[in-house]
């Protein structure tokens, strides 16, 4: 940062600060919890010495559990040392079959991330919605902007399925409902994914959600068909056509950006000799309401029992084991 030259490229210099503000996050949080431990061995060694005394004991003891929190907020820091960890993340919500079933159980999981993102302190902007026939939603796509959120969202990707008694159905039968959470990391436009005007189809058409009087009067959403892969991303949240366009090329970016790493991911699964499934049935969680209330991450086997909290956006427990997890395969 001292160089004569650090300031010619703005953006490579504002990338550089933004490291050295995350390095020196690190390295500030492991002093301080070098202080606290040193706080509690020298009120263990005064218990030791004068005895037993029992508020000591007790605040020892509160600091402890509290000390054992902030190692394990600090160790999940670490764990998000992936490329992209540290960006905004897309999140995009496709229920499966079933209309009206699995659109509302779709809104559910909307309202669900946008309360975690609130209370994570992160900004939330809807790049596309399209509302279901009767009730909840047939595609979301939201942008949670913030530090790490791809990190944490990351764990989200997969089937999430529903077991409930149908508000919907007259005969209160059960009904099982699945939806698909994609999550992408925010990626800038120096990524290394190139994205030719010849490869890709874009269309304009007269915005169908809520946004006042201009929006739906003028052709101002866009839609970019990506000729190649035929992946369709599709844009909104703007009055303008012009941000529609260039919100929708981010996404289309981030979406084949995702997608060569699932090749290459592939790749390396064939050369080990991996066999793995990706199918509709494999749902990665469970939340079930009926005729017990639990919800089961398949993967890390977590389960919580107040369905109401978590659908109220109570999901940490969940993302931090399954990251957790990770590390642990790695190591």
């Amino acid at each position: 940062m001292s160089a004569p030259n650090f300031w010619d490229d703005q953006s490579e210099a504002q990338k550089v600060i933004e490291e050295m503000k995350h390095l020196k996050e690190q390295v500030e949080g492991l002093i301080s919890l070098e202080e606290t431990q040193e706080e509690h061995q020298l009120m263990l060694e005064l218990i030791a010495e004068e005895g037993e005394d029992p508020t000591l004991l007790q605040d020892l003891v509160k600091g402890i559990r509290s000390f054992k929190k902030e190692i394990d907020s600090f160790e999940l820091g670490l764990i998000l040392s992936e490329p992209y960890d540290r960006n905004s993340a897309i999140l995009e919500l496709h229920p499966g079959a079933g209309g009206t079933e699995s659109q509302d159980w779709a809104e559910m999981l909307l309202r669900m991330y946008t309360r975690w993102a609130e209370r994570s302190g992160y900004k939330v902007e809807t790049l596309d919605f399209l509302p279901g026939d009767e009730a909840g939603v047939k595609s979301v796509t939201l942008l949670i902007k913030g530090t790490n959120a791809y990190g944490y969202l990351k764990a989200e990707k997969g089937i999430h399925r529903l077991v409930r008694i149908s508000p919907f159905d007259s005969s209160g039968r059960r009904h099982t409902s699945f939806v698909s959470a994609n999550v992408m990391p925010e990626i800038d436009n120096d990524v290394d994914v190139e994205i030719r005007s010849e490869e890709i189809k874009v269309d304009t058409y007269r915005s169908s959600g809520a946004g006042g009087q201009h929006v739906n009067t003028t052709d101002s959403a866009v839609r970019i068909t990506h000729l190649a892969t035929n992946i369709v991303v599709t844009c909104q949240s703007e009055r303008s056509q012009i941000k529609n366009r260039e919100r929708a090329m981010k996404i289309l970016r981030a979406r084949l950006y995702e997608r060569m790493l699932e090749e290459q991911q592939k790749e390396l699964s064939a050369i080990k000799g991996e066999q793995t499934e990706i199918g509709w049935g494999n749902q990665i969680r469970s939340y079930v309401f009926h005729p017990y209330s639990m919800v089961k991450d398949h993967r890390t086997q977590v389960e919580i029992g107040n369905v109401q909290a978590v659908m109220d956006g109570e999901i940490n427990p969940f993302i931090e084991a399954y990251l957790k997890m990770q590390m642990n395969r790695k190591a």
